[in-house]
């Protein structure tokens, strides 16, 4: 399975043969850098490019295209280099900017063809030239990590960052794209070494004008897979201006997703910066693809998901990268007997955490605008969720009816992450649920837990359970949903009571060892009838007396009123029944049921826990934040869950022969 990458976001390499694939939206050549443990080039040499293909390990493409590939031996690079750097660079003649093109994807691949890792370059907007992906040696072990660091002054500035002296960086990016041949230029006799006066990984102000034009026109460019000038006896082209660029704008929309900000003009004599071209268009409810509205929404909150994710995995990413180079300039200012002897080292210390406050800040405004767009999308996109996806205090309720059509996904409650906690992602899952549901009443599971009453969290975990019953018999066509209740003991009545006083239960609550055993004895006949007519291919053959709804069986206070014959019917229906239509609603304290030891383990794996307090225990899908969980249950006093009630009982009603 791919490991799709964000921005800083890092991925171990179990292999030592890989394939570097780049997937660009224009023609680009590819490049690669070898660095020492700073990020810095030894010189010239350390570059392989289409006049200069081959370093220890790897050889990259002599040809401009819209696609590369080429392998790296991690095994067969010299022991100096800790680093490896793709480069991709426009070649003159072809588009301006990277901000004028589609996203560029670049992955690495075993040597079966699988892809191991992949990074796809949102954000670039004026730069010519950028770092994609970065191969790392970390203690021994090699990893890769998503760059997407631009240089709007091309590949020239790109080197100087990497410590080349401003002539070596100029004529290598001239060899390197073609301008000049490459044995015009001796470039071991240019100076390599020169000290930047930037900490690396920060661009050098601009110091000529952005735009200036080229002092004769660029050569035209390649056709795809012909040799690019710059390559041993093919033809060159003639020399340019080059430029080094503003700081780098940084945009982490993910981009599958609609993009929310306007195309920046085409540079020009006559382009003037308008604030309505910058401004955000406003947020609009279902602005996502999908045959209907429902699907549309669901899709938009799933991409809101994904955006927070990434926009909070790229800040932190830059706050940790931010740290570790004031650790690592602290340790150098430490480590300079200059600074000792001249009384320096303060003044470098407040030099080193001057730069860490400007980097943290710089990503925290970046964090922020993504913020105020997502809050704005939400405040849109949340009064505009039909039933299934709403809260309990949306409207929709008061004049919801019951539907002629099944769901699409349904609502478990919020995530948030602590950088926003008011920013509430709806939980949606599909439907129907392919795990059953385990609400965890016990005072371990999380510290929220921990400082409750005992009592009040039981009624709250039951108090859920009954607010997700009633949502999937509203959300649900009349006769397509049956709910069964076991509560053995008897503990629940309170919180079932809006179930039983509306009589939308299959039966009465199961009480007793008995009651327990004719229930699950019952859903276990039931899916295993449907399973053999299923089998057979004749789905139309059941006895007359099976339920052909889907069923929902909540379990209260597992395992009181349990032997291990129920125990393992239990195990059976959350195995086999979400398949046929049976799901499963646990509200159980695992600790109360240890006596069964491992037994149990895979009952509990097999089941999504929730948690009737706030809890971080989810993880998303992408970069695997902790997300903090919060049910979503009616306002205190509305009534609505007993008027959902009503309008599902007098439906039932009037449907009946």
């Amino acid at each position: 399975m791919t490991a799709e990458l964000v921005r800083g976001q890092n991925h171990p390499l179990s292999q030592a043969r890989v394939e570097i694939r780049v997937s660009a939206g224009t023609p680009v050549l590819a490049l690669a850098s070898a660095c020492d443990d700073t990020g810095r080039l030894a010189g010239p040499e350390s570059v392989a490019h289409p006049g200069a293909r081959s370093l220890p390990g790897l050889e990259v493409p002599e040809t401009v295209a819209g696609e590369h590939r080429f392998a790296v031996d991690l095994d067969a690079v010299a022991p100096s280099v800790h680093r490896l750097g793709v480069v991709l660079v426009l070649p003159p003649g072809g588009p301006a900017r990277f901000g004028a093109v589609p996203a560029s994807y670049v992955a690495v691949a075993d040597p079966e063809g699988a892809e191991l890792a992949g990074y796809t370059l949102t954000g670039l907007d004026a730069e010519t030239a950028v770092v994609a992906l970065e191969l790392y040696r970390r203690q021994g072990a090699w990893k890769v990590r998503a760059v997407g660091q631009g240089y709007a002054g091309g590949l020239g500035a790109l080197l100087a960052d990497a410590g080349l002296g401003a002539p070596a960086a100029t004529a290598l990016a001239d060899v390197a794209t073609g301008m000049v041949p490459s044995g015009d230029i001796t470039l071991a006799a240019l100076p390599t070494a020169a000290p930047p006066t930037v900490p690396h990984g920060v661009r050098a102000p601009q110091d000529a004008a952005a735009g200036a034009a080229p002092a004769t026109p660029p050569p035209p460019l390649p056709a795809p897979g012909v040799p690019y000038p710059g390559t041993p006896g093919a033809a060159a082209g003639p020399a340019s201006a080059d430029t080094i660029g503003g700081p780098p704008t940084i945009d982490y929309a993910h981009p599958r997703r609609r993009r929310t900000t306007t195309e920046p003009p085409e540079p020009g004599p006559r382009a003037v910066p308008s604030p309505e071209a910058d401004r955000a268009p406003d947020p609009v409810a279902g602005d996502a693809s999908g045959w209907s509205l429902e699907e549309r929404l669901y899709n938009q909150v799933w991409g809101m998901f994904e955006d927070l994710a990434r926009s909070v995995a790229a800040y932190r990413s830059a706050c940790d990268f931010a740290e570790s180079r004031m650790d690592r300039e602290l340790d150098e200012a430490l480590s300079d007997p200059r600074h000792r002897l001249g009384g320096s080292g303060n003044a470098a210390r407040d030099a080193a955490r001057a730069r860490h406050d400007e980097l943290v800040a710089q990503a925290k405004a970046v964090l922020d605008r993504d913020l105020a767009q997502l809050v704005a999308e939400s405040e849109v996109v949340e009064p505009a969720l039909p039933a299934p996806y709403a809260r309990w205090a949306n409207p929709v309720w008061h004049g919801h009816a019951v539907p002629e059509e099944a769901p699409l996904a349904l609502r478990l409650g919020d995530l948030h992450l602590p950088e926003r906690p008011d920013l509430r992602i709806p939980m949606l899952v599909r439907a129907p649920l392919e795990r059953g549901l385990w609400i965890d009443n016990g005072r371990t599971g999380s510290e929220a837990a921990m400082t409750m009453d005992t009592d009040r969290l039981r009624r709250a975990a039951m108090d859920m359970a009954v607010a997700h019953a009633v949502r999937l018999l509203a959300v649900h066509p009349g006769g397509r949903f049956s709910v069964h209740v076991i509560d053995a003991a008897g503990a629940g009545t309170a919180s079932l009571a809006p179930l039983v006083a509306a009589g939308v239960l299959a039966g009465p609550p199961a009480a007793g060892a008995t009651g327990v055993t004719g229930t699950l004895e019952a859903l276990t006949r039931r899916v295993d009838l449907v399973q053999m007519a299923v089998r057979a291919g004749a789905p139309e053959d059941l006895p007359p007396d099976v339920d052909l709804a889907d069923q929902l069986l909540i379990v209260h206070d597992f395992p009181h009123g349990f032997d291990d014959r129920a125990v393992t019917r239990l195990r059976y229906l959350a195995d086999e029944g979400p398949a046929v239509g049976v799901h499963l609603l646990m509200v159980a304290d695992r600790d109360e049921a240890s006596a069964y030891g491992p037994l149990l383990d895979p009952l509990w794996r097999s089941l999504m826990r929730l948690s009737p307090v706030p809890d971080n225990h989810l993880a998303d899908p992408w970069v695997g934040h902790a997300w903090t969980f919060e049910p979503d249950l009616p306002p205190p006093g509305s009534r609505v869950l007993e008027q959902t009630l009503e309008r599902i009982a007098a439906h039932r009603r009037d449907a009946r022969p």
